[in-house]
């Protein structure tokens, strides 16, 4: 290409540009942008968190509500036992199986309706959901009841309660109503962290469950052993086991002295001689080391 041809070519590229540029700024639609690929990841919300309709109010939850440029509606209430909260201007306004952002639109509904504000924006905040709990009773560090203000499971509850002390078991209750019925159901903590085990067991709560932490089963150990006393009973211990947590014999004792009390299904006690010290403890064993004669 020569010069002379050149340099036409420039300017007409040049105006080509300059006009669809100007086009953007007369206010014609700029072009679309590509669509996004089909398989574009949505971000979620954030784990364990609830959607704002997953939670509804009842009695005793305790909200704050506040109207913008309206400082004087700001309040703080608890929903009675009627199901209402009182506000002023507007007075009693139901909020009971209402969501927050439902309490939200019926309060502004009220507002616009007494001709007090118009289109107002009202913000609704539920400062504790009292009226959705979890009693968490037994062998835990903090037994008490804790709202269910986010989407807890059993596991999470039991974090939540400060874990289970050293003296919990591994099988926890859970109760719970089940079609007007009273269910309890045992799920055990061991199998469903194990590494083949599964979190199906790991429930998401609902408002009114009990979560109780039993003592875990408790063995007993006197004679020849250097600490007697009452030990946990560990999945699968055996007597063994059992004496060695204890400290194991005396320079006296000897394992082949070894006897075990235990109470059977009828509530009596007999006393046997093991054929193993590999032998399963059961819970409330008394293991009694005895002296050697040699």
């Amino acid at each position: 290409m020569t010069k002379s041809q050149f340099l036409p070519a420039v300017l007409i590229a040049t105006a080509a540009l300059t006009i669809s540029g100007c086009s953007w700024f007369r206010g014609e639609t700029p072009p679309a942008p590509p669509p996004a690929a089909a398989d574009a990841v949505v971000p979620e919300s954030p784990p364990g968190s609830l959607p704002a309709d997953a939670l509804v109010l009842d009695t005793g939850d305790i909200v704050r509500v506040a109207v913008f440029q309206s400082p004087d509606m700001q309040t703080e209430t608890r929903v009675d036992e009627a199901g209402t909260i009182t506000l002023p201007l507007v007075g009693a306004v139901l909020v009971r199986s209402c969501t927050p952002r439902q309490a939200e639109q019926r309060i502004a509904a009220a507002l616009e309706k007494g001709k007090f504000l118009r289109q107002p924006q009202v913000t609704l905040t539920v400062v504790q959901f009292r009226s959705q709990q979890v009693s968490v009773l037994g062998n835990v560090n903090r037994p008490g009841r804790y709202p269910l203000d986010l989407r807890y499971t059993l596991s999470d509850m039991l974090a939540v309660a400060g874990g289970v002390t050293p003296n919990g078991a591994d099988v926890v209750t859970l109760s719970r109503r089940e079609n007007g019925r009273l269910v309890n159901r045992d799920i055990d903590l061991e199998l469903m962290f194990d590494t083949k085990g599964s979190r199906a067991a790991d429930l998401v709560l609902q408002a009114g469950d009990v979560i109780y932490v039993r003592r875990a089963p408790m063995y007993f150990v006197h004679g020849e052993v250097q600490r007697p006393g009452t030990y946990r009973v560990e999945r699968f211990m055996t007597i063994r086991q059992a004496v060695a947590t204890a400290g194991g014999v005396t320079a006296r004792g000897t394992l082949r002295g070894v006897r075990v009390e235990r109470r059977g299904a009828d509530g009596k006690v007999t006393e046997i001689r093991p054929d193993s010290l590999d032998d399963p403890v059961m819970a409330n064993d008394v293991i009694s080391v005895r002296e050697s004669l040699f």
